[in-house]
């Protein structure tokens, strides 16, 4: 059994930075797929960035250039580099892990497996 534990997320005001991380514990730790999401209030949940077993990446449109997503697989952490934060990021950030389908360009083609419990991020203006 895998569990993935965010934190990293905070307030700051537009135009500054936060750091999430998720650390996975368990017996087993999978780099097949991991992605970030994000949920806000009345709104549909939306992948914001994923990274595959090869540490290839891809970014939604709206956090291109702003956010980098990485891991470390020796510390079992996925990371989520957050820079130039707008109003429109706030949201409860996640993380998932163990693409269930199939996996290409950091992009989980499928459900994934694995969730995080959520870390809150608020972006004054």
């Amino acid at each position: 059994q895998v569990q993935l534990v965010d934190s990293g997320g905070g307030s700051v005001q537009a135009g500054g930075s936060l750091r999430l991380s998720c650390v996975s514990s368990g017996s087993t730790y999978t780099t097949y797929c991991m992605g970030w999401f994000r949920q806000a209030p009345g709104k549909e949940r939306e992948e914001v960035a994923g990274i595959g077993y090869d540490g290839t990446t891809t970014y939604a449109d709206s956090v291109k250039g702003r956010f980098i997503v990485s891991q470390d697989n020796a510390k079992k952490t996925l990371s989520l580099q957050m820079n130039s934060l707008k109003p429109e990021d706030t949201a409860m950030y996640y993380c998932a892990g163990d693409c269930l389908g199939y996996c290409s360009g950091g992009y989980c083609y499928g459900d994934y497996k694995y969730w995080g419990q959520g870390t809150q991020v608020t972006v004054s203006s």
